[in-house]
């Protein structure tokens, strides 16, 4: 486990990531999580005093990493931009499955199924917390359907949802 001081940060104008709040992880520190390492894992521990677990640290060049920040975390932190955070963590090796209904459908097709396997393990989490963050049934059912269907055309996931979420719209529209 490795534990520091840190502030927290925010992106201006970095593309995809412009306004993010983060926390920096320096190669020193990543090296002593996890040796070698230059992808995106994932690790737990504690931000003051507020249990983590899952986050993933993702690669910034030269052996840096980041931590993002979301609202709810520093909301429960009562911290912003600036302040400090005592930081404790270690590699999280916890097994993230897709939800089993998921797996059922895509086996259905197994071209679907294939595609989904190539991806990467992050890659299949994006999809698969899409469809566990569903409040309805109703909304979980359509988005494992556009899943599998973004699987068999060999869909990103934000090419699916640029996709689908013009076809939510123009129905939102027709009413």
């Amino acid at each position: 486990m490795v534990k520091f001081k840190t502030k927290i940060l925010q992106f201006q104008e970095m593309g995809d990531k412009s306004g993010w709040s983060y926390i920096k992880i320096s190669a020193k520190l990543a090296e002593q999580l996890k040796p070698g390492n230059k992808k995106s894992f994932r690790v737990k521990g504690k931000l003051d005093d507020l249990a983590i677990s899952g986050m993933a640290l993702l690669p910034m060049g030269e052996g840096d990493f980041i931590m993002a920040l979301k609202a709810a975390i520093r909301k429960s932190l009562r911290k912003q931009k600036g302040d400090t955070l005592d930081v404790q963590l270690e590699v999280d090796g916890k097994v993230i499955l897709p939800p089993k209904d998921l797996l059922d459908c895509l086996a259905d097709e197994p071209k679907a199924l294939e595609h989904f396997k190539s991806l990467p393990k992050s890659h299949q989490n994006w999809y698969g917390n899409w469809v566990k963050t569903a409040k309805m049934e109703a909304t979980r059912t359509r988005r494992i359907s556009q899943i599998v269907d973004a699987m068999m055309k060999k869909m990103s996931f934000g090419d699916m949802l640029r996709a689908y979420g013009e076809q939510v719209r123009s129905l939102r529209e027709d009413r």
